[in-house]
């Protein structure tokens, strides 16, 4: 990847990107409040299997297709991916979560010098309620950032944000949680190889789990995070 394409992946999957991805924890409070997760072997096996099973084989590969979409300049299938990812929020406060968090990195391009974004802008008035994946597809594409190396910046930066919320939620010490980056982010490669060819036939977001959590936040008397 060009050195200056590395910077703008590296800026795009900054907790610094200002769009609260930090105020999230996608059930995984919940998960703490009532016990699945205790200690750091329980958290790193909760967010080891949304990785596998929710991220890898369904946010991941819709990702990929967002990037090709982005390139041919195919506004309907824009459009229907980024309706494919809201329906796919199975509660209230994920479906929020992106919508809040698109709308941000909406906000956040007016501060942007104007030629650097080709028409992004342009495309994104025509989606209602443009998702944050379709968001990051779309800088990810101006940017000249090739597709693989999106998505394994978009899955490295979910993981981060899982983990940090781990690290508050439990709480957990600064080392469980770089034993935690280590294991994850060496899952990263296979699962971005496997989300780039996933036929659409195959993807699945099958987690009742995540959704019985994030269900369940709604109503948590105590909350951190909003998710």
């Amino acid at each position: 990847m060009h050195a200056l394409a590395l910077a703008r992946l590296l800026q795009l999957a900054s907790p610094t990107l200002p769009v609260g991805a930090y105020t999230y924890s996608q059930g995984l409070e919940w998960a703490v409040e009532t016990g699945w997760i205790r200690d750091e072997t329980s958290a790193l096996r909760w967010i080891g299997d949304l990785l596998r099973h929710n991220l890898g084989t369904f946010e991941l590969p819709l990702l990929a297709r967002l990037h090709r979409a982005w390139a041919l300049a195919d506004a309907p299938e824009l459009a229907r991916l980024n309706k494919l990812y809201l329906g796919s929020r199975e509660g209230a406060e994920l479906r929020a979560e992106t919508v809040q968090m698109g709308h941000s990195a909406s906000r956040l391009l007016a501060a942007f010098p104007a030629h650097t974004l080709a028409g992004l802008a342009t495309s994104l008035a025509h989606l209602p309620e443009p998702a944050f994946p379709t968001l990051w597809a779309g800088l990810a594409h101006v940017w000249g950032i090739p597709a693989e190396d999106s998505v394994l910046g978009y899955a490295w930066s979910w993981v981060e944000n899982q983990v940090m919320a781990a690290l508050k939620a439990v709480p957990l010490g600064q080392a469980s949680g770089q034993r935690m980056l280590l294991d994850l982010g060496g899952q990263l490669p296979a699962l971005v190889q496997s989300a780039l060819h996933l036929d659409p036939e195959a993807w699945s977001n099958f987690t009742p789990g995540l959704a019985l959590a994030t269900c369940a936040h709604e109503t948590q008397y105590s909350r951190l995070f909003r998710s």
